[in-house]
């Protein structure tokens, strides 16, 4: 392998100043005006003016009230205001019968301070959700330009040249009919090639992409094979055809759902997708109650997601623009649980990730493990806590994610045992025929339409 030139490229260096200005603007964002809960003094002194210009404009008394005891006044307006702030509209007796001793239009003096305030208040909720949103917005650029400038340094630290091994690819493939235009290597971080080769076959032949990772393979002393929905074949136009290190494990999957007193519309929603460098994931997401509504919020939660990873988004990155996106494009809280397995089919291993999900269980061979979480949903807060898990897995392991409603139609303080009871109790290992046994045993167990969506969804691993 050829020596890594560390100096970033034009294209790289371009990037990293893009980054950077989108964690200036960031922090610009972050310094201007925070989110507030009093008042300040120009405005209580805004709000007095206001009222007095209101009332006081042909009072007998406003001589006296704002001019020589102007001080008193304006304390009474402030009490009325600082009332008004901790109990609501309905003050106590007391400032009440002060202020009609001290004020000849009392009623009037009162009504006009509480609508001023009421106003005021307003002002201050819509300002400290503009704040909110722009801190949100902050969060999100700043992720962005992060991740910006660890994927071009990735890349850039992935390339790698090797002349030797460049000519003796070229000479084989030029001998079997193809015109190489450029080829690039890559070495993942865990030391897997992937090759990206751009060509054509010459006119009147055709070579299929397994022959030419065949070829590579050859070349290389690696098991390559075609990327997963890669062309099968190579024509006379030019086309560029990616080829990774051959997979060690497959997965299978298998779901089983029902949705609450057995309606046809399930508030759960879950997605299977395939991930760079040989890695796939499972996502399933519980919505906020059950039904149509349920169904949106969730299904919403996991085409983001999926959307986000198949860009590129490192996992935890994607589901923290999520939640900001979600807990500043609404004024109420609406939540939804979310549960991801990622699996990598090079090492054997699942990293399992959780915001407000229910348990998982492990099925290693007779053992079985239980990952849970104890933190919140997506939606919620601003700030997300996440967990995060990885543990290796066997050939024949499975994985088995679960809604709440499953958990929750089996007795209270029994739930998970009696669940793991269920698992361990079949030898099943198929994980379609699996999720269908543990759901009938479920509903069997509890004798009664489901009380919520349940949804099991069982993933598989085994060695090629």
């Amino acid at each position: 392998m050829g020596e890594k030139n560390y100096v970033l490229n034009p294209y790289v260096e371009q990037m990293e100043k893009f980054g950077r200005s989108l964690e200036h603007l960031s922090n610009t964002f972050f310094r201007m005006e925070g989110q507030r809960g009093t008042f300040t003094q120009h405005e209580i002194e805004e709000m007095f003016s206001r009222v007095s210009d209101a009332v006081c404009a042909n009072c007998e008394n406003r001589k006296w009230c704002l001019g020589e005891n102007r001080v008193r006044t304006y304390q009474m307006v402030y009490e009325i205001l600082k009332a008004a702030d901790e109990y609501g509209t309905e003050l106590n007796m007391d400032i009440k019968k002060r202020l009609q001793k001290y004020c000849v239009m009392a009623p009037r003096f009162l009504r006009e301070t509480m609508e001023t305030f009421q106003d005021a208040k307003q002002a201050m909720f819509w300002n400290n959700r503009i704040v909110q949103n722009r801190e949100g917005c902050a969060i999100e650029l700043d992720t962005f330009a992060r991740m910006i400038r660890h994927t071009t340094r990735e890349l850039d630290a992935s390339i790698f040249s090797d002349e030797r091994l460049e000519k003796k690819i070229r000479g084989k493939l030029k001998s079997e009919g193809v015109r190489l235009l450029s080829i690039v290597f890559l070495m993942t971080p865990k030391g897997r090639y992937e090759i990206h080769l751009t060509g054509k076959a010459s006119k009147g032949r055709f070579m299929t992409t397994k022959e030419l990772a065949y070829i590579l393979s050859v070349c290389t002393g690696r098991n390559m094979e075609p990327a997963r929905d890669e062309r099968t074949s190579l024509g006379t136009e030019y086309a560029t055809v990616v080829f990774l290190e051959r997979l060690r494990f497959y997965t299978l999957q298998g779901v089983a759902k029902i949705g609450k007193g057995c309606a046809n519309i399930s508030g759960d929603s879950f997605s299977m997708m395939e991930l760079p460098a040989g890695r796939q994931a499972v996502a399933l997401s519980d919505g906020m109650g059950s039904g149509e509504e349920a169904f949106r919020e969730s299904a919403m939660v996991v085409e983001m997601l999926e959307e986000l990873l198949e860009a590129g988004f490192p996992v935890e990155t994607a589901i923290r623009m999520m939640n900001t996106a979600l807990v500043m494009g609404r004024e109420e809280i609406r939540f939804s649980t979310l549960d991801i397995s990622i699996f990598d089919l090079y090492d054997g291993t699942v990293e399992l990730i959780k915001a407000g999900a229910s348990t998982t269980f492990i099925r290693h061979g007779t053992e079985m493990e239980r990952i849970c979480s104890t933190n919140l949903p997506l939606g919620v807060l601003q700030e997300l806590e996440l967990q995060s898990v990885k543990r290796k897995v066997a050939s024949g392991d499975l994985v088995i994610m679960i809604t709440d409603g499953v958990l929750d139609a089996l007795p209270v303080g029994e739930q998970e045992f009696l669940l793991d009871t269920i698992i361990r109790g079949t030898n099943l290992n198929n994980p379609r025929e699996m999720a269908h046994h543990i759901l009938e045993q479920v509903l069997e167990w509890s004798g009664e339409e489901p009380l919520d969506d349940m949804t099991v969804l069982v993933v598989g691993i085994w060695r090629i």
